[in-house]
Formats: structure tokens, C-alpha cells, sequence
């Protein structure tokens, strides 16, 4: 396996100017809400989208016990924040769920970075479709307006995941 750190991806993106405008499109997609908004923050330094794949039910929600205790940083890490802990509580007291709680809180701290703020229903939830259980949350990240409006008409048209048909494929 080979090692890639940020400052290689950054290197990769060419210099944005005024005769030269870049935009470059990140696809994050981790297997749990380990995501270290440090690492965001690195890469936003460059003209760049995030399309951000939030384990917010499949992770958060379940091990929701664990991570909200003082001494787990794995939540502080994903939001670059530790001070997420009171705001949380008067959430819960309101009835928002931990995954809602977290999105929200995510796209906080991508405000701070500059981006656009994105509301918790304009992200796209990926579920199990036959048991209607929801797995992630889809949301995309950008400074410009411009990419919303693509952004809206994605999931105004997308369709739910279809199942993969493994029968009689090659080999069998």
C-alpha cells in the first residue's frame, strides 16, 4: 500500500489565478466518522468540493454511548471541535437524534472553512432499502452557490440504490 499524504494531494492540484481557475472535487468516503476535520481543513487550503460520505447512523448512532464521554476524542477529531458536548445536550432535550445533531454540526465547522452551509434535509441519505434503515448521510461541501443548484437537481432526480444482481454473472 502506498502512503499519500495531504501535502502530495495538494501538490497535484495545479495554482488557481485569475487566467486560471480550478476547482477539484473530493470524494471522502471513510467506513466510520473517523474523518479528521484537521485533514479537511488542510485540503481546503486549495480551490476544492467535498463530497462527504457521513457514517452518522451506521457509526455515531450506534456506538453513541461510547463516544459522547469525555475521555473519546473521536467525535472532537471529526468535528475539529470539543466544545460539541453542551450543545449536544440541549439538542437531545429539544428531541433531535445524534445523527442530525452531528450533520448539523459538521456542516458548522465547514462554515468555518468557508463553505456554504448545508442543512440537514439537503443531505442524501443512503439506506438498506428493503428494511428503510439508513446507513450514511451524502453531503456536498462547496464556497460557490453555483454547485447547489447541480447539487439540488442530483437529488431531485437520483433514484434509490438498486440491488446488485450477482446471477449468472462471468465465471459461474
Amino acid at each position: 500500500m502506498i502512503a499519500i499524504s495531504v501535502d502530495d494531494i495538494l501538490a497535484e492540484i495545479p495554482p488557481h489565478s485569475p487566467d486560471h481557475r480550478v476547482l477539484s472535487l473530493c470524494f471522502v468516503d471513510p467506513y466510520d466518522i473517523g474523518i479528521k476535520f484537521e485533514t479537511l481543513r488542510s485540503l481546503s487550503k486549495k480551490y476544492l468540493d467535498f463530497l462527504v460520505l457521513l457514517a452518522l447512523y451506521m457509526d455515531a448512532n450506534r456506538n453513541i454511548d461510547n463516544y459522547v464521554k469525555d475521555e473519546v476524542v473521536k467525535i472532537d477529531e471529526f468535528l475539529g471541535s470539543k466544545s460539541w458536548r453542551e450543545r449536544w445536550k440541549g439538542r437531545h432535550l429539544e428531541g433531535v437524534l445524534f445523527p442530525q445533531f452531528l450533520a448539523e454540526e459538521f456542516s458548522n465547522s465547514m462554515e468555518t472553512l468557508e463553505y456554504q452551509p448545508q442543512p440537514f434535509y439537503k443531505m442524501k441519505p443512503v439506506t438498506i432499502p428493503e428494511m428503510n434503515v439508513r446507513l450514511y448521510v451524502l453531503a456536498l461541501f462547496s464556497r460557490h452557490a453555483r454547485a447547489y443548484d447541480f447539487w439540488d437537481q442530483v437529488l431531485k432526480y437520483s433514484t434509490p440504490q438498486r440491488e446488485f444482481n450477482f446471477e449468472g454473472t462471468v465465471g459461474e
